[in-house]
């Protein structure tokens, strides 16, 4: 099996000015959009608000990775306003390293951002839970229904445990309200911005561009290298992801900085795609016309025997009720290239 690095991160001796820099556009951008949002039309404001509160998100990623400073409490303080709102950026840093053990990657079990589900959890589950699974694994239904379930997974999650006695993250939740209330104050109480306005397009629309990026990023196949994306994409798209559709780069250099990603990429393109079996796709609009309204595989993670620690995760294949249902394949949706420079 390839190896792939499994450290989330390493210290900074000095400060990466670029991600400084960006960082001081974003609140710069956000203060003057939500200041003059009445000057703005509606056409024009929403989509740049879905764009700035996904380039936040992918700031808040950059910092989770030990960015742009050698000091993690400084780092997070310099993207404490929390734009797109709606998980606790403790909560998320702690998920997302635990993503990052490589050897995990889409395991349901292990994995916290993994989309797939156990066989025996498919099997308990009613029409319309399944129905809400496959249709999150098109391209439309993970934009528009992946945000408001991730949304209510989290705060539904602490409420709960709020609820039964359980107090462990409620220093963690006192801070993001913190978080929230400062660009919520400025944008709504200030700046005069419609409550919903601000929800649909920094808060839905930046989680929408997360999950946009994550749509295709992984993948259950036995190989750890081969479960990890690439999507080549122009200017636009790689800036709000900051590079991170080229997604097997960041994991296998989880410290590299977001600016020397497509450098990387372009130097080893060949061993990168060997790393990964050429699990690539050609931009977002052959992942649009593949996979718009069809699901890219079934919700069931198909098992696989050689994971680091089988040890509940590796299971035999299945008979799912109803067959594969529609025509959904019952494994990965791999799109392979040969692995040689353009």
């Amino acid at each position: 099996m390839r190896a792939v690095s499994r450290v989330p991160g390493r210290r900074r001796r000095s400060m990466e000015w670029p991600t400084l820099a960006l960082i001081v556009g974003v609140y710069l951008a956000f203060g003057l959009m939500t200041w003059f949002h009445a000057d703005l039309p509606i056409w024009l404001f929403l989509p740049l608000a879905i764009y700035l509160g996904g380039l936040y998100g992918h700031l808040q990623h950059e910092v989770i990775h030990g960015h742009p400073t050698a000091n993690q409490r400084l780092n997070a303080l310099l993207i404490f306003p929390s734009i797109w709102l709606w998980i606790p950026y403790r909560t998320s840093r702690r998920t997302h390293l635990a993503h990052h053990r490589d050897q995990y990657l889409t395991c349901p079990e292990k994995d916290p951002e993994s989309f797939y589900v156990r066989p025996e959890a498919w099997a308990k589950m009613g029409g319309v839970e399944r129905a809400l699974r496959l249709a999150m694994n098109s391209f439309a239904g993970r934009l528009l229904l992946s945000p408001p379930r991730s949304i209510y997974l989290v705060w539904a999650d602490w409420v709960c445990r709020l609820v039964k006695g359980d107090r462990h993250d409620l220093s963690v939740w006192l801070w993001h309200f913190l978080a929230m209330a400062l660009p919520l104050a400025w944008a709504c109480w200030i700046s005069g911005l419609p409550l919903w306005l601000y929800l649909l397009g920094f808060a839905y629309g930046g989680a929408a561009m997360s999950a946009m990026r994550s749509f295709l990023e992984h993948q259950a196949v036995a190989d750890v290298g081969e479960r990890i994306c690439v999507v080549e994409s122009g200017l636009f798209f790689s800036l709000l992801f900051l590079y991170n559709n080229l997604h097997i780069v960041h994991h296998k250099h989880p410290g590299l900085a977001w600016y020397r990603i497509r450098g990387r990429w372009q130097a080893k393109r060949s061993a990168y795609l060997a790393l990964n079996g050429g699990y690539y796709f050609r931009g977002y609009g052959e992942v649009v016309r593949r996979y718009l309204f069809k699901p890219k595989e079934h919700p069931v993670h198909p098992g696989m025997p050689r994971l680091a620690d089988n040890r509940g995760l590796a299971w035999p294949s299945v008979s799912l009720p109803g067959g594969n249902l529609a025509g959904v394949p019952y494994g990965p949706a791999t799109q392979r290239v040969p692995a040689k420079p353009m």
